[in-house]
């Protein structure tokens, strides 16, 4: 499987080589690096597809079987390709979707590509010209880039060739190209950038905050874009704004409307002519940079010892307030550090935390666009703070993984006399350090937009929260220790479908909220229910033996 996918990517690439030639590139030489790097892909797993890696050693190549995921993915963009004709709207969606699916892959993927600094050593010390490196890492990206695509637009791309026609599927396609290669340069420009300003430990501490709030950008992105046309008797209908040049999306969706709608606005102009000028200059750009972004690499391999001592004061207040024993509070300390500083972990994590504080206030942006802000004051819509909770599930299981797992034998050797603590400590971690800090975000904001009159509702959702962290605990953690496992293990033994079992959870504790807060006094019988179920389970869960 791996050796043909490997000979069809190559063949194609021969026949531009013409194209790197003019380009001054070691064509030879760079098809040999390809050679070896995608042969060695083999072995890499994908975030998207996490078979058993722990026990057994896997065949083939895990990215090309993980592509049926993006063909699952791509049956999303089919109900807009029914949007009749107006274009601009409809192809804004389809790619706002599709660069959030793509840039997402791009960088939880293939960032490690861009970002290899191996070539420093293996490739850099022989006599190669750094050009023709740089050129073998972005057609290594590029490869697995168009494949994933392939997937992701396949089925899509049929069903536009039957509906909309020949001249649609074309001009679709011309642009999926485009937006590839835009894709690619803006996201390696993005590091170009960091790389030029940071350096050792503070960088990839900063690239990872990237890679963090990138994911979450485009999601706002994505409503920005929706946000952009108004519905008129049931139809859209596109006005121009000069801000519109900075969302790329309508860069793509502008040439449709320009050339099948024959709207030859100046707006559609200047939007289709980003279109393809967009994607040239970052070429261009990232082309130029090249030099000093492989010689900056180099800041990667440097190694800067953190010299900052953590105020240990409220930390010890924070441990001995909410820790019984002395072996709890060690594990308190222990998991702190490292949902505080593994990287690998910040990167699952993060951006669940940092979607599940935006989600209730795209809710909001719909209700306010229907509604007035006193009608918004004086409704129910605080409710919508319950969406804090639905990550509970989903982080508790990732606390279970590592990237240093192979370290979990400590659990086992260290004279521990209550391992109970082990658990009791990690899940107070992060209700701590994690849960509450966003909860306690989310809670002054809804204050501000709600009154007072929801402290407590607020208060009830907190309780919610840490039972469901409990809930959560028995139901995804199977005896395992926490960060003793590999996070490519992370879909392993139906974990997934748990996670979505706890979002039910979630949904049935908002349903009991919502009976109790129709009954006088109701939520402050809900609440005290909530503590004494809290504090019993804990007990009882974690009790010392």
């Amino acid at each position: 499987m791996v050796m043909p996918m490997i000979n069809f990517s190559l063949k194609i690439l021969d026949l531009l080589q013409p194209l790197f030639r003019m380009l001054r590139m070691d064509y030879p030489m760079m098809r040999k690096i390809l050679e070896v790097k995608l042969t060695m892909d083999g072995r890499r797993t994908p975030t998207v597809f996490a078979s058993n890696v722990s026990n057994k050693r896997k065949y083939g190549n895990q990215f090309v079987k993980s592509l049926f995921i993006y063909v699952l993915y791509g049956l999303i963009l089919i109900p807009f390709i029914f949007f009749g004709e107006n274009y601009i709207f409809q192809i804004s969606i389809i790619f706002g979707v599709s660069m959030f699916i793509l840039m997402t892959s791009m960088v939880s993927d293939f960032s490690s590509v861009l970002l290899d600094v191996r070539d420093k050593t293996v490739l850099h010390t022989k006599p190669i010209h750094t050009r023709t490196i740089s050129a073998a890492k972005i057609v290594h990206v590029a490869i697995y880039m168009s494949m994933l695509t392939g997937a992701f637009i396949g089925i899509p791309s049929i069903v536009m060739l039957g509906v909309q026609g020949i001249s649609y599927f074309l001009l679709f396609l011309a642009e999926i190209v485009l937006l590839i290669l835009f894709i690619m340069t803006i996201t390696a420009l993005v590091y170009i950038f960091i790389l030029r300003f940071f350096s050792g430990e503070k960088l990839k501490d900063m690239i990872n905050y990237v890679q963090i709030l990138l994911s979450i950008g485009i999601v706002i992105g994505y409503q920005i874009v929706i946000r952009s046309f108004e519905m008129v008797d049931f139809n859209y209908v596109y006005d121009f704004s000069w801000w519109h040049i900075f969302i790329p999306p309508m860069w793509f969706g502008a040439p449709f409307e320009l050339f099948l709608n024959g709207n030859t606005s100046y707006g559609m102009i200047i939007l289709s002519s980003l279109a393809v000028i967009g994607p040239i200059i970052s070429i261009g750009l990232y082309y130029k940079l090249m030099p000093a972004f492989e010689r900056n690499l180099q800041k990667l391999m440097e190694s800067t010892e953190k010299s900052k001592q953590k105020r240990r004061r409220i930390h010890t207040v924070l441990e001995r307030l909410f820790c019984r024993s002395k072996e709890e509070r060690q594990f308190f300390r222990f998991s702190s550090i490292i949902m505080a500083r593994e990287r690998e972990f910040k990167l699952k994590v993060y951006p669940t935390l940092g979607l599940s504080l935006i989600f209730p206030f795209i809710f909001h942006f719909n209700y306010l666009g229907e509604n007035s802000f006193e009608q918004f004051s004086n409704s129910n819509m605080h409710f919508t703070i319950y969406f804090c909770n639905i990550m509970i599930g989903v982080v508790v299981m990732m606390l279970r993984y590592s990237s240093k797992y192979k370290g979990a034998w400590i659990f086992q050797t260290a004279p521990i006399e209550n391992h109970s603590a082990i658990y009791s400590g990690t899940l107070k971690a992060f209700i701590i350090k994690l849960y509450l800090p966003l909860y306690t975000l989310l809670a002054v904001i809804f204050i501000f937009l709600f009154s007072a009159r929801i402290i407590p509702d607020l208060v009830v959702v907190f309780m919610t929260g840490v039972l469901l962290t409990l809930i959560s605990y028995k139901v995804v953690n199977n005896g395992k220790y926490p960060f003793s496992e590999a996070f490519e293990s992370a879909q392993q033994g139906g974990t997934t479908m748990k996670t979505f079992l706890l979002m039910f959870a979630v949904g049935l504790f908002f349903l009991a909220h919502q009976f109790f807060s129709k009954i006088d006094f109701g939520v402050y019988m809900y609440l005290v229910s909530l503590m004494l179920a809290t504090v019993i389970s804990w007990r009882v869960v974690f009790k010392v033996k």
